[in-house]
């Protein structure tokens, strides 16, 4: 396994510092503000060290982001047994910093079971192989890079990340509000699908609301522009594995009001849907010199 993957599971574990309480350590990815797939991902992890004994899986969460993280501070989580039933259970996460709530999830958990199938087929899209990955563009354009955070931008990643027909940050133009992101772990991961499961919500984060400024030929590298996520919320439909590639296919149906929808379909490589995803953000132009909570 490689180190950078590896530090990326141990920030997805937490250390238990009470009665279903956690803390988590914080990771600075060059954001103004704290990763939200970072806190996603504690938070389904504190979940799932709170479930009772059994095969259980998660199924769905609901995130609302209530106030921008920093990366100077642990998060600490709390979690609400809200029931334990024979076939449910459901907990509920608050992650919060120097005792102000910064995240709250409910979160479900299910024991495997048969039922009826059916699922949307995956897009005929070129696959993984000859696409270059984000990092591989980022080293391109390393030099277009603040000088504070052209470091962190460029340094190897835990999770590869291949956009077909990525947008240059730096010079956007308009295009389709629509992405296709072949994802994968950079290194073999241990069978727990609880790795995975927290991981892929970490992941979710990353693509989704930058999808909804392809229209407006804009981009989260540009100073006059406010983006943050507002809430999140993902279903996991079948068993996955991050060390397998994955297609994220991204679109946005809607944007106003200051905040742009987008949401997600996930699909192994057999095409099989493992996962959907939505997120609402916010999308909003400023002067450089406003500052402070949404």
């Amino acid at each position: 396994m490689s180190e950078v993957l590896e530090e990326l599971i141990s920030l997805l574990k937490l250390e238990a510092i009470g009665v279903n309480r956690f803390r988590g350590r914080s990771q600075d990815l060059g954001f103004r503000n704290l990763f939200g797939g970072q806190v996603l991902g504690q938070s389904l992890s504190a979940a799932y060290q709170t479930l009772p004994d059994g095969d259980w899986a998660a199924h769905s969460l609901h995130a609302y982001f209530l106030r921008p993280g920093t990366v100077a501070d642990s998060v600490e989580f709390e979690v609400d047994v809200v029931r334990d039933g024979r076939s449910f259970t459901t907990r509920r996460v608050t992650a919060s910093q120097k005792g102000k709530a910064i995240l709250t999830m409910m979160c479900s958990f299910q024991h495997p079971e048969e039922g009826f199938v059916h699922m949307v087929p995956m897009p005929e899209v070129k696959g993984p192989d000859g696409i270059a990955s984000q990092l591989e563009l980022a080293r391109k354009f390393r030099d277009y890079f603040p000088e504070r955070v052209r470091d962190i931008y460029t340094a190897d990643k835990p999770i590869e990340m291949r956009v077909l027909d990525p947008v240059n940050i730096f010079a956007p133009q308009k295009k389709e509000p629509l992405k296709y992101v072949w994802m994968k772990a950079d290194a073999a991961m241990p069978a727990d699908l609880r790795d995975h499961a927290t991981m892929l919500a970490y992941a979710t984060d990353f693509n989704l609301i930058p999808t909804a400024l392809h229209p407006h030929a804009v981009s989260v590298a540009q100073k006059d522009m406010q983006v943050a996520s507002l809430d999140h919320s993902i279903w996991f439909h079948r068993p996955f594995r991050m060390d397998e590639w994955l297609l994220y296919v991204i679109d946005s149906p809607n944007a106003g009001g200051g905040r742009g929808f987008c949401r997600g379909q996930i699909f192994n490589e057999g095409g099989e849907l493992v996962a959907s995803v939505a997120q609402e953000g916010l999308i909003r132009r400023r002067q450089p010199q406003e500052a402070g909570d949404a």
